[in-house]
């Protein structure tokens, strides 16, 4: 597909939003919603500090009655069930008007997985994927890790800028299990400094580079 300049220069800005609130969201990814009505931002979100709300049911009330027939940019597939019960961002998107969906990436956890999109084509809503997909999958890449392994995925780094915070055990300990103690506490993003810690967990390919 062929996308304007505007399409990436709005998925830009929902990206920045959410790249802001790296390692602030789990167990949920960090995710960025820029709603734009005439080619102007009306409203926009991320992902609030431990998940909730998500950016979309933020970014919707705020852009008020000109949110009917506007175009929303969101940097993952809006939900379609929520495991609280609650009303889903595909419900939000659909009851207020929204027109035109555009999604960097799919969402593959059971409470999207498709049906998120699914949800707001049936309702009527045009719903275009995969701009700038590879920049917003990295955003949930720890989020889709936890989902494939139970464990949350480890980094080397400096400082743990944008993680949910850093890993610590004994180079000697059973690492896989206390990634999976940490992945079920709802850990995505996990980070440690150069050294034997890092050096065990990239033996036993626990570590991401």
């Amino acid at each position: 597909m062929s996308w304007s300049e505007a399409d990436q220069a709005f998925m830009a800005q929902a990206i920045a939003l959410a790249t802001g609130r790296m390692g602030e969201t789990w167990p949920n990814p960090a995710v960025g919603c820029v709603i734009v009505k005439d080619g102007r931002v009306i409203a926009q979100a991320a992902t609030a500090p431990g998940g909730r709300p998500h950016a979309e049911e933020q970014a919707v009330p705020a852009a008020g009655a000109d949110v009917v027939g506007s175009t929303v940019y969101v940097t993952l597939e809006p939900c379609g069930a929520r495991s609280s019960g609650r009303k889903s961002c595909a419900h939000f998107l659909t009851e207020a008007g929204v027109a035109r969906v555009v999604i960097a990436c799919m969402d593959p956890s059971p409470f999207a997985a498709g049906r998120g999109t699914e949800r707001l084509r049936a309702q009527g809503l045009t719903v275009e994927t995969g701009l700038m997909c590879e920049e917003g999958a990295a955003l949930c890449e720890g989020f889709l890790h936890r989902l494939e392994t139970g464990r949350p995925m480890v980094r080397i780094s400096e400082d743990g800028s944008g993680f949910d915070g850093r890993f610590v055990a004994s180079p000697k300990a059973d690492l896989v299990t206390e990634l999976k103690r940490l992945g079920e506490a709802g850990y995505t993003r996990l980070w440690t400094g150069p050294g034997e810690l890092a050096e065990a967990l990239q033996a036993q390919g626990l570590l991401t580079v």
